[in-house]
């Protein structure tokens, strides 16, 4: 009797037991997002990560893979708290239930990260950001307005960029807030009254680095609707390559860096320069064709001529040909002056693009004589500090003295 109950029962071994139970968490549950704070943090050679979620009263525990691990912008630590996506399931060696991540943030970004991902949507939803929307930045762009801090690295670099490749560039800095609860009103004030005006051929939106929340003022809504409405061109460059924010997916162009913008939106002057050599050349050449195919062609008409008309005919046909002469040498002698006159613009406006010209009409240029680091303000400089002046024609070593009291 004994031996066919146990016959009837279904009797299972943990390893079944653990299967079954896995099977059915993994096939109960999708995807969930977690939210608590790392204890029992570790990491072995493997590169896997594993640790505890928990909160006041439970926890669970986690398990980040080698291959999602690698993508993490953060360094887990105990104390941490984070914000998961992963799936249920049952370590069945042990019998453990645990949470197998795909994705792991810190939790101060999430509730940020997800808002952004559904206002990104909707404004993408409603062709905020399309393609054909955006407008082309002008070949040349002459005056510029910079909307960003006045004193963050992103200005230097701009400025830095924007004297070395294109000196006649005119650029108006714009000083507004880049992060903080005010700021996405200070700079939306600073685009209209930028595109008001009317002085500005393009602006750039700018700041540098930062975290989620420090850049979180570019991700208003009401100033990515005011960048994809502005009549100017608006080029973004938000923080680091990998940040992305809701101005950059509005504007007409996105730069991964400050410097990178600048790049794009000037050309550069060593280039400016071969281009000019290469026109010139190319006129030299078509000038020559020119005046080589009008002798060929008068040489041609006064032979025909000849042959047509004796006498009476033959004088008439003598003077047309003179007066043709007249003609075409007029025109050559116009054409060559247009052309010189252009070559000698452009000569000019190469000509003012040169340190050295600016040296000569009486600039200096003033550098640390250690690290050669260009002086534009008498503040910058210390007292006994060595420096070293070019001028057009030499060089001053001096020595800064102290200033009268």
């Amino acid at each position: 009797m004994a031996s066919n109950m146990v016959r009837e029962r279904n009797i299972l071994k943990p390893s079944q037991l653990n299967a079954l139970a896995r099977d059915l968490l993994e096939g109960s549950f999708a995807q969930v997002w977690v939210e608590g704070e790392i204890s029992n943090y570790s990491r072995p050679a493997s590169g896997h990560l594993y640790f505890t979620l928990k909160d006041e009263r439970a926890q669970v525990r986690c398990a980040l893979f080698k291959q999602k691990a690698t993508y993490l912008r953060f360094q887990p630590r105990d104390g941490l708290k984070v914000l998961v996506r992963g799936r249920l399931s049952l370590y069945e060696a042990r019998g453990d239930y645990q949470l197998l991540l795909e994705h792991m943030e810190e939790s101060g970004e999430g509730a940020l990260r997800r808002a952004f991902e559904e206002l990104k949507a909707k404004l993408a939803a409603e062709g905020l950001f399309a393609p054909e929307r955006k407008r082309l930045l002008p070949t040349f762009v002459r005056r510029l307005a910079v909307i960003t801090s006045p004193s963050g690295a992103a200005i230097r670099d701009v400025l830095s960029v924007l004297a070395r490749r294109f000196p006649l560039i005119e650029v108006d800095v714009l000083p507004v807030p880049v992060q903080g609860e005010n700021a996405a009103g200070n700079i939306r004030a600073m685009l209209a009254k930028a595109n008001a005006s009317g002085r500005y051929d393009a602006v750039l939106l700018t700041r540098g680095g930062g975290s989620l929340e420090d850049l979180w003022c570019f991700n208003d809504e009401s100033l990515a609707r005011d960048i994809a409405s502005s009549s100017l061109p608006v080029i973004a460059a938000i923080g680091h390559e990998i940040d992305f924010t809701l101005a950059e997916f509005a504007a007409d162009l996105r730069a991964a860096t400050p410097s990178a913008a600048a790049e794009l939106l000037v050309p550069d002057r060593t280039e400016l320069a071969v281009r000019l050599a290469q026109t010139q050349r190319r006129l030299a050449t078509a000038i020559t064709r020119h005046l080589a195919a009008s002798a060929q062609r008068n040489d041609h008409a006064w032979f025909r001529l000849r042959a047509q008309s004796p006498g009476v005919r033959l004088d008439r046909g003598q003077q047309r040909l003179a007066t043709l002469r007249q003609r075409l040498d007029q025109r050559i002698v116009r054409s060559l002056e247009q052309r010189a006159l252009a070559l000698r613009g452009l000569g000019r406006t190469l000509n003012s693009v040169s340190p050295l010209a600016t040296l000569a009409r009486g600039f200096a240029i003033v550098r640390d004589a250690k690290d050669g680091r260009i002086l534009r303000r008498a503040a910058d400089a210390t007292v006994g500090q060595a420096l070293d002046i070019q001028l057009a024609e030499g060089r001053l070593p001096v020595r800064v003295e102290p200033g009268p009291h």
